[in-house]
């Protein structure tokens, strides 16, 4: 094949060493120069996101190697799996916004990446509204597009009272800042979100919105990591009312953040069963290996015994003033296990 000619990019960026240029006009330079590689990569990745998607194409079409030469075709080229389907996904927003006739093909020059993928996310009418303005010949930023598509949350919808539609319509209230509440109140149930609604019903202030949006983040918080913790996987046990009762005593965030802790503990306790489990097999075995002749590695497992017994012995190091924290180790089959104690 004879080498493909690319255009090539070129810059002219100010001189940082210079005196006869602002710090104003010398950042509003860079940052110009900053756009045009930002849609350059764009125009590549969509390209490369096309390229991937013809490799994966032509290998269902065989049938037979189960993807195997697409998975091949990515480790030769460095390409990770991930990557490779962000880029495919990016080709196929592309082509639905062009090929959609929204977007006219030389519109997409107009757009940063991060513009362009924010676009490709958004409401079908916000696609529209961006794509208008781009074949109008508007450079197209990600702050523009999140505005639009906070606009068109805050006004449509339905989670949202009428009050607070009615009042951002008005300007009273700043899309910015309702958008998230609706970001938050579609993850919550039902229940959750019409007791919310009642709040911003009897105080549609700004004030309230935030108070409510933070309202709603701690309780998506504590229900996600309370389906995630152990200790709480009991009959007996209504995580729903017990935040009901820290909400009404204004202690949400602090019950989010002690669920949170509690799954990162769990998690971490897991991790250092682990590592443990593996320690212990590794001590095993140089301990059979090692011998007299060997009295500075038998010095070491010494050493290492402190960490792989049942009974494990960590300093906390000199911010802690040097103390030593003991956990001790028991396995035991879930029907060994002790009934938490009644009340």
């Amino acid at each position: 094949m004879d080498p493909i000619e690319a255009p090539a990019l070129s810059l002219e960026l100010p001189d940082p060493d210079s005196d006869a240029i602002s710090t104003m006009e010398f950042l509003a330079r860079l940052e110009a120069a900053w756009q045009v590689c930002d849609r350059f990569d764009l125009q590549t990745e969509i390209w490369r996101g096309r390229i991937l998607r013809a490799v994966r194409d032509r290998e269902k079409r065989g049938g037979e190697g189960r993807g195997t030469g697409f998975l091949q075709w990515l480790r030769e080229q460095e390409i990770s799996k991930t990557r490779a389907y962000t880029l495919i996904q990016l080709a196929e927003s592309a082509d639905g916004l062009v090929g959609g006739g929204l977007l006219e093909e030389a519109s997409v020059n107009l757009f940063s990446k991060r513009a362009f993928l924010e676009t490709a996310q958004a409401e079908p009418e916000v696609q529209q509204m961006v794509s208008e303005a781009a074949n109008e010949g508007q450079q197209i930023t990600r702050k523009q597009v999140k505005r639009l598509a906070d606009e068109f949350t805050a006004a449509t919808s339905p989670l949202l009272p009428e009050e607070i539609r009615q009042r951002t319509a008005e300007n009273l209230l700043p899309p910015r800042v309702v958008a998230p509440l609706v970001k938050e109140l579609a993850q919550l149930p039902e229940e959750q979100q019409q007791d919310l609604r009642r709040v911003l019903q009897d105080e549609p202030e700004l004030d309230r919105v935030k108070d409510v949006t933070l309202t709603a983040r701690w309780l998506r918080k504590a229900a996600e990591a309370g389906l995630a913790v152990r200790a709480f996987q009991h009959d007996h046990l209504d995580l729903e009312k017990a935040m009901q009762e820290a909400q009404r005593l204004d202690a949400l965030g602090l019950l989010a953040d002690a669920v949170g802790q509690a799954q990162q503990l769990e998690a971490a306790v897991l991790k250092l069963h682990t590592s443990w489990r593996r320690l212990g097999g590794l001590y095993e075995r140089l301990w059979v290996e090692s011998g007299s002749s060997t009295p500075h590695l038998r010095e070491l497992l010494n050493a290492l015994q402190t960490l792989s017994g049942s009974t494990l012995r960590v300093s906390l190091g000199e911010l802690a003033g040097g103390k030593r924290l003991r956990l001790q180790l028991v396995e035991e089959a879930p029907d060994q296990l002790q009934p938490p104690p009644l009340p």
